[in-house]
């Protein structure tokens, strides 16, 4: 399986170079040249496979799809180091809960950190080590986060030999549990950054530094965020695991109703569609920051400055440039990668904007790749959160409460939805608390988590600054 870049580099790349790489050297994305396909008998094994066997022996069965450049014995190995229930807190890994009516949400938040982000971060840090040990290198992890892909990668990237992790995060703008999960790491190969700005300065400044090839290469600079490819691959496997425990027969179809900012996971649902997994419809559910819900419904794709970037109760998602969509975009353009490039590396910058309401091909986002959307608001989701609590007992989180308001708009008879659970509620207690007036249960670990000590440093939303900020430490 070779990986081409979405604005066109010629140089199609093996799985472990860029998964060391993050961003291609023309400021794309990486994807396969082609999506493996998966047949009825496949889809048939792989069932038998996730309820006999587990999900990490179908972790292995949906990678080794993708990754020919690890020996199959060792690519085993690695899912079975990763998927445990000492680490995930369950032998399911991502048990399917019933809500409502034919609405389930699929437990994605039993990791470390109590959040999606582990499912595919424990195995980036699993990956990430085993890939350097093999090569003897080092690796510079720089990253941005809105809340929950930091603590994520710092917890999964803690302690692991040849890597160093510097992640930048909008000062104030995360919950009291999010900062202080992070800031109270003190790990030496750990550093954390608090931007004046927004996620979207943030991740600008990951991006130019992944640009500027002479500094990455210098100080071998990778990444965590879902830019790379390697942690989005790792998601599609909850796609499947979803959709075999919802479903009896593969003649079935299921929904996904996903909370997204950077389209990242959701992206991982497009590519198991791609695949074969039998999807009705993949529903994107935004907060106040509905650039990608103003996209599926106009076809005007418009980031937003820092000023106009809403500060929201579900905080993991107050984003404006959403990174993923660049290859949801390629695909949609039939992969014409100068096209995708005109679009993501001339159009936003010069004016920040572009229209395809009457581009042939933008009616098959809901026709072939079956996307919808709808948009959720901070009474929006203290009226799910309430209901959810007082009639079946569930208390959910800011992010899948968005996901749960939207899924109820997009029912359909006789098809199970499928909501991804995004976080344990206590990363988001205050408004819990609002909605409910009943404080979320607190693991046992993470109880007085916000009294600890705290290790972060701040610095403008300034390239040069977090490039010196780097090179210091690696001198």
């Amino acid at each position: 399986m070779k990986y081409i870049s979405t604005r066109g580099d010629k140089s199609p790349k093996r799985f472990c170079d860029i998964l060391l790489e993050g961003l291609a050297p023309d400021g794309g994305l990486y994807l396969p040249e082609h999506y493996p396909k998966v047949d009825d008998a496949t889809l048939a094994r792989w069932r038998t496979v996730y309820h006999q066997q587990g999900y990490a022996e179908l972790a292995f069965e949906v990678l080794s799809l993708y990754i020919d450049d690890i020996p199959a014995t060792d690519l085993r190995a690695l899912c079975a180091k990763t998927y445990t229930a000492e680490v995930f807190g369950t032998g399911e890994i991502v048990p399917l809960r019933h809500l409502e009516n034919n609405i389930w949400l699929e437990a994605l938040s039993n990791g470390p950190t109590l959040a999606f982000k582990d499912m595919a971060m424990q195995l980036l840090g699993n990956l990430f080590e085993y890939e350097l040990a093999r090569r003897g290198e080092s690796l510079n992890i720089l990253g941005a986060t809105s809340g929950d892909t930091g603590s994520a990668a710092e917890y999964a990237m803690r302690g692991k030999k040849g890597v160093r992790v510097f992640m930048t995060s909008p000062a104030g703008r995360m919950s009291p549990f999010q900062q202080a999960q992070m800031f109270s790491l003190m790990d030496d190969n750990i550093y954390n950054i608090a931007v004046d700005g927004v996620f979207d300065d943030c991740q600008d400044m990951v991006k130019a530094v992944s640009n500027d090839l002479d500094f990455k290469r210098k100080y071998k600079i990778g990444t965590v965020n879902s830019i790379n490819w390697a942690r989005l691959l790792a998601q599609v496997v909850y796609y499947f695991a979803g959709y075999f425990q919802a479903t009896q027969h593969n003649t079935e179809k299921v929904s996904f109703t996903v909370p997204s900012g950077n389209f990242g996971n959701i992206c991982a649902g497009h590519v198991a569609r791609m695949m074969g997994l039998p999807v009705a419809r993949l529903i994107v559910a935004t907060n106040e920051n509905d650039v990608l819900d103003e996209f599926f419904k106009t076809g005007v794709y418009r980031v937003r400055g820092s000023a106009d970037t809403h500060e929201t109760s579900s905080p993991s998602m107050d984003i404006s440039k959403a990174s993923n969509f660049e290859r949801f975009v390629f695909d949609l353009l039939g992969r014409d990668a100068p096209l995708t490039k005109s679009y993501f590396g001339d159009a936003l910058a010069r004016v920040g904007h572009f229209d395809l309401s009457t581009h042939p091909m933008f009616s098959q986002a809901s026709t072939k790749y079956g996307f919808s959307s709808g948009k959720s608001t901070h009474a929006d989701r203290l009226a799910t959160i309430k209901d959810s609590w007082e009639r079946h007992g569930m208390m959910i989180d800011t992010h899948t409460a968005d996901a749960v308001k939207v899924a109820r708009e997009h029912l359909r008879d006789g098809v199970p939805m499928i909501v991804l659970e995004t976080a344990l509620p206590i990363k988001f207690a205050a408004t819990i608390v609002e909605a409910t007036g009943k404080e979320p249960d607190r693991p046992a670990k993470f109880v007085d988590i916000e009294a600890l000590p705290k290790r972060v440093i701040s610095m403008a939303a300034d390239t040069q600054a977090i490039k010196t900020f780097i090179a210091d430490r690696c001198a």
